[in-house]
């Protein structure tokens, strides 16, 4: 009987040791430094990547993208999340030739529904230009928290209109 009775009691002790709550040591900071696993892009299927651009080196305003609509300026690109800026600006230079011209100015933003309220958000996140290296152009879609279903607009800025380079550009 007193057997039985021990037994039951660390069945209980385990029960509650169970239940107790682990706190993770890992700080935000932390889990922002784990680098980006590598996309496999022979096993991976490719997303569809809508992209809207303009040639005026502005955004498309957020009410192009109300009720279903969205600008005429369309591209479609089938690519993969770790697709880096300067690989999507070769891909609007492919279709856009006036956009090759040296010191072009590629200013990409992601554009996403608002879970707040009705809507569409923008957020910039970074800029290429041809014909010279720049911090961002190794940026990738995961890396700025891009979703599938997410757009991507760029504006595309003619040389003659591109805004002097700010030092984060280098030549080639």
């Amino acid at each position: 009987m007193l057997a039985a009775g021990v037994r039951g009691q660390g069945e209980r002790l385990a029960g509650r040791r169970r239940k107790m709550a682990v706190e993770s040591r890992v700080t935000e900071e932390e889990i922002k430094k784990e680098p980006e696993k590598p996309i496999d892009r022979e096993k991976t299927c490719p997303l569809l990547l809508r992209v809207f651009t303009t040639n005026n080196g502005r955004h498309h305003r957020m009410d192009e993208f109300s009720r279903g609509n969205v600008p005429s300026s369309e591209l479609q690109i089938y690519t993969w999340m770790d697709a880096t800026l300067k690989e999507l600006t070769s891909l609007v230079k492919e279709v856009y030739p006036e956009a090759r011209k040296k010191g072009t100015h590629f200013n990409f933003a992601i554009v996403f529904t608002d879970v707040k309220r009705p809507g569409y958000r923008v957020k910039e996140i970074g800029s290429t230009m041809s014909g010279r290296k720049g911090t961002d152009d190794s940026m990738t879609l995961q890396s700025q928290k891009f979703q599938i279903g997410d757009y991507l607009d760029i504006a595309i800025t003619p040389p003659s209109r591109a805004p002097p380079p700010s030092g984060r550009m280098r030549p080639y």
